[in-house]
């Protein structure tokens, strides 16, 4: 089966989901293929900042997700010696310090409101193996797989919004740069205790950052950074002493924690690092997202820098244009601001154990 299309966009993480929107909405035909059997399987970053929460608002569809659920955190606390002493509150025309959006919220919050326009195409399931060329060379479609059988989509211009591993990067051969940043992540959840202010903890473990962040449904994600590599020894090692030092530093959860993080199964590793590139695409493709710069989880900016990147795509693309778009332009415009937030990201990273000078002293 063939399928044409103005836009192919791979991926329907939340840069894909809003793409796939504000190019059907500006009348291009869009189809967005997904690999994944249902939307939101993969992990991805939840937590919106103002800078995405204005992304959203400013195309009407803040109000659809917020309808299905989500939480605006109200203080950011430093924990030591098992209490808080410092506490930062929210400035007050923001509101919050950060938004819990569970994916699945905000990706059906967008594409509910993109099912609408019938030049729209979602396809889950399916799985991209080979980009198509034309006798130029320019990109002008994929092959992929779906319920087993081979089809072809044929568009003027192909996205890549299929994150930190991107087929569509690597299919078109081009680079990346990797960055380590000397630690790794261990993700857990537990349920919240009754009467749990949604809020941000902070705690320092050895020279480690300890993060707690209250989730949608009456959750706890932990976020336990770990020597870079370390993880293979550490599983080796006893189980209780390691999590000890988690309800030492939050005596509230120890109860909780004892019941729901019993192995080193309950935690799940997040391999860490930044990457970027200095292609953003070529001729009838282009990179967006993950796809073409990895942000580590430190302040939770690579969800929002993903959504101001097809923000900024969208702005320019059309029917007129889209034949004659030009990568370097989109580049050019986006690659500044994402330069920062990766410095932005290093900088929180190294100066994170200062913030408990004042416990300290």
């Amino acid at each position: 089966m063939n399928y044409q299309a103005d836009v192919c966009i791979v991926g329907a993480g939340p840069s894909g989901a809003l793409l796939s929107h504000l190019l059907a909405k500006k009348g291009l035909s869009v189809i967005l293929l997904e690999q994944n059997a249902a939307l939101g399987q993969a992990f991805r970053g939840e937590h919106l900042n103002e800078e995405g929460e204005a992304v959203l608002t400013s195309h009407h569809l803040f109000k659809a997700v917020e309808a299905l659920g989500i939480l605006r955190m109200k203080k950011l606390e430093y924990y030591a010696n098992g209490s808080a002493f410092k506490t930062i509150f929210p400035d007050e025309a923001v509101g919050h310090l950060g938004i819990h959006v569970p994916q699945a919220h905000l990706l059906k919050g967008i594409l509910q409101e993109t099912q609408q326009f019938p030049h729209f195409t979602c396809l889950l399931d399916t799985k991209v193996t080979k980009l198509i060329t034309n006798q130029s060379g320019r990109y002008v479609g994929v092959v992929a797989t779906k319920d087993g059988e081979t089809i072809e989509i044929v568009s003027q211009l192909i996205i890549g919004a299929d994150g930190r591993y991107s087929t569509i990067r690597k299919q078109a051969h081009i680079d990346i740069q990797k960055h380590k940043h000397g630690f790794d992540l261990l993700w857990a959840k537990i349920p919240a205790p009754q009467g749990w202010e949604p809020s941000i903890k902070m705690a320092l473990i050895g020279d480690k950052q300890l993060s707690l962040f209250t989730q949608v449904g009456g959750f706890i994600q932990i976020g336990w950074n770990i020597e870079q590599g370390s993880f293979p020894q550490l599983r080796k090692q006893a189980f209780t002493p390691f999590v000890k030092q988690l309800t030492e530093a939050f005596p509230e959860l120890a109860e909780i924690v004892t019941h729901h993080i019993q192995s080193w199964q309950d935690f799940v590793l997040l391999d860490v690092f930044s990457s970027h590139s200095d292609c953003w695409g070529t001729d009838g493709l282009v990179l967006l997202g993950d796809a073409v710069h990895t942000m580590t989880p430190t302040g939770a900016f690579g969800l929002n820098s993903a959504l101001k990147d097809a923000d900024c795509l969208a702005s320019m693309l059309t029917k007129a244009t889209i034949a004659q778009f030009n990568v370097q332009d989109f580049q050019q415009m986006r690659e500044q601001a994402i330069e920062e937030v990766l410095a932005k990201q290093i900088e929180k990273e190294q100066t994170f154990a200062s913030n408990f000078v004042d416990w300290a002293s």
